[in-house]
């Protein structure tokens, strides 16, 4: 498996601990710490039926986006019978129970009227881009032909439904099948933290048309939503004009949403084709780091002042980020507030969000070596 550079220093210099009787290695510390919270995880968030439950919401809700994530840390855990059992609820209660000719809907929970089921029937595209490209990787691993050929599907209706082409832009990702444009100008709503530089790359190299001018453009389509060096949470393509921030009816903020791009750029193999320029790009985060001890919740773009100091998924989001560029103090910084920021039950940060346990698993098993992508998207896990 592939290691990045500044991984390997860390792990050299762990090495020289434990040669001089100083503590475990680096990779296996990150290794115990992702083992913890996903075990805690499952236990805390995910129901005997495969749903994963934020209880940190009135409803009890259920996101496509959070089955989605369950299903990669399933994967990456090498637990197919759980990845099944999350998969099956999703299938049954997101996708109409059949996931090949339909889109999972977003929002699934406790309804006003009492009961339980679809509370918005609106998509979100960032979760089908990952449930489709997860089903790929877990076909192809477990060799599961069934998963292979829903994810393929899957693909084609992405593209169908929540693709459009935007004069001047090019191909982009609408965050939903309903309710992002085109408007009667033809602009559409976009959000960066929709498009994750792997598993578009990933998609250009094996299906071609969209997927090859989306992944081309990411960076630009980053670089151009970005304010003051900070990711923007959602933008506006208009034809043959430059994007713009805000969107119409949202903030001028990076927050909850942009986190993601700073991660999704983190996560990317250096070899892969715009992920230097697309880190270049949001350079702001890590020169905000560099004169404080923890990100801040929300940048407002237009004025860049920072807004209170984000959870802790927002530091753990960072380390990769912070990795790619060789930042080694400030990750050691970020690094320190995550691993206080663990209880002993495993979770992360109090109280234990589900979205920061989230952010938390993607980066603590990046760091351990669970999981890699190559230069073409390709998921590469530890137990291949």
């Amino acid at each position: 498996m592939r290691h990045h550079p500044f991984r390997i220093l860390l792990l050299i210099s762990a090495l020289s601990a434990m040669l001089t009787g100083c503590g475990k290695s680096a990779q296996q510390t990150w290794t115990d710490r992702f083992t913890h919270l996903w075990q805690a995880y499952q236990v805390t968030f995910i129901s005997p039926e495969g749903r994963i439950v934020d209880a940190s919401q009135p409803d009890q809700r259920s996101t496509s986006e959070g089955q989605a994530y369950a299903l990669f840390f399933a994967l990456v855990a090498n637990d197919p019978t759980r990845f099944a059992q999350i998969l099956n609820w999703t299938r049954l209660n997101l996708g109409a129970g059949d996931m090949n000719t339909h889109l999972p809907v977003w929002l699934w929970g406790h309804r006003a009227d009492g009961s339980w089921g679809v509370i918005d029937g609106n998509t979100a595209s960032d979760a089908d881009l990952w449930l489709a490209y997860i089903l790929l990787q877990a076909g192809r691993l477990w060799h599961q032909s069934a998963y292979t050929e829903t994810g393929r599907r899957m693909v084609s209706l992405i593209a169908q439904r929540e693709v459009v082409d935007v004069a001047g832009t090019g191909p982009v990702l609408l965050p939903g099948t309903r309710g992002f444009g085109p408007d009667d100008q033809g602009c559409v709503t976009v959000n960066p933290s929709y498009t994750p530089l792997p598993v578009a790359t990933y998609m250009a190299h094996e299906f071609g048309p969209p997927w090859q001018s989306i992944a081309k453009r990411l960076p630009q389509l980053i670089r151009a939503t970005t304010e003051r060096g900070f990711a923007a949470d959602w933008a506006q393509a208009c034809p043959d004009k430059p994007l713009t921030v805000p969107a119409p009816g949202h903030p001028p903020t990076g927050s909850y949403d942009a986190i993601r791009v700073y991660l999704w750029a983190g996560l990317a193999a250096p070899g892969t084709p715009g992920q230097k320029p697309l880190i270049d790009s949001v350079w702001g985060m890590a020169s905000y780091l560099a004169g404080h001890e923890a990100p801040p919740e929300r940048v407002n773009l237009s004025t860049g002042d920072a807004e209170n100091t984000g959870p802790i998924g927002f530091s753990a989001a960072l380390l990769p980020y912070l990795e790619a560029q060789h930042m080694k103090q400030r990750f050691r910084q970020q690094a320190e507030r995550v691993t206080a920021g663990q209880q002993p039950s495993g979770l992360m940060g109090t109280p234990p969000t589900y979205y920061d346990q989230n952010l938390a698993l993607f980066a603590l098993g990046h760091l351990a070596g669970l999981y890699t992508f190559d230069e073409h998207g390709t998921l590469e896990v530890h137990w291949q």
